[in-house]
């Protein structure tokens, strides 16, 4: 691994992979829920200023608000954005959220409720929470800190929240083509799933991570027919994800194998 940042270089790596999630999206809101997340809709903001952010309260901001203490920093407040609004703009498919599922499967539908069996899982988590409404009304984009079988599971996720490439699946009167998962960012790789099929697709690797060291850690098939690597930070953005994460709360957020 290049050595982006001596504190952990995969963290500005993959900050900087998933920020291309939102490249093109124009005036919608940026949503990162965690860590690795919120600094990689912070950077794609920066890069993209048509992007909205939230100060994680109730304001939209003018520029990404740095993460953990802020020490003096004073947010840049433009307007309000309440529950009320927040849902309209959902509703409107006005927003891209980074979410981190425990489970995905080959159809990309994620799961963050309970693993095992539903009625008596083995791990209750946090239930379904927004998943099912936000999938089907937005953009959605995945980061897995620890790319495995165990995330990447066989056939279906134990419980699936949010909706995915699955036709047997689709609420009435949806099409595969509504449904828009745009990349899963890991430890390892970047994906996405190739328009026409709608199969996974690998689309890069980190320095120093084989393709076949992909396969072996996912349950399913993957499309792998142009692999590149995955393109390394440049000065700027690391100039960036340092002032935006000055107590660097991204060192622990993942972990180099």
């Amino acid at each position: 691994m290049t050595d982006y940042n001596q504190s952990n270089p995969l963290a500005d790596l993959v900050i900087c992979a998933c920020a291309q999630a939102w490249q093109g999206d124009g005036e919608v809101l940026a949503t990162g829920i965690g860590v690795i997340q919120r600094l990689a809709a912070s950077l794609a903001m920066v890069e993209n200023p048509d992007l909205m952010m939230t100060d994680s309260e109730a304001y939209i901001v003018s520029e990404p608000v740095p993460l953990g203490a802020r020490h003096g920093y004073e947010p840049k407040r433009e307007t309000w954005m309440g529950f009320s609004r927040i849902f309209a703009n959902v509703w409107a498919g006005q927003r891209h959220a980074l979410v981190g599922p425990s489970q995905i499967d080959q159809y990309g539908q994620a799961n963050i409720s309970a693993l095992g069996d539903y009625v008596q899982p083995k791990v209750q988590m946090l239930g379904v929470r927004g998943f099912p409404g936000n999938s089907i009304s937005h953009a959605n984009s995945f980061f897995v800190p620890v790319h495995s079988k165990r995330a990447f599971v066989p056939n279906e996720v134990d419980t699936v929240c949010s909706i995915g490439y699955n036709s047997a699946r689709l609420p009435q009167g949806m099409s595969l083509d509504d449904i828009d998962i745009r990349l899963i960012v890991t430890d390892l790789c970047v994906m996405d799933f190739e328009p026409s099929s709608k199969q996974m697709r690998l689309r890069s690797t980190h320095p120093g991570v084989l393709v076949q060291e992909v396969l072996d850690n996912t349950s399913f098939e993957l499309l792998t027919d142009e692999v590149v690597e995955t393109p390394a930070p440049t000065a700027e953005q690391l100039a960036t994800i340092a002032r935006l994460d000055p107590n660097n709360l991204r060192q622990k957020a993942v972990t180099a194998r």
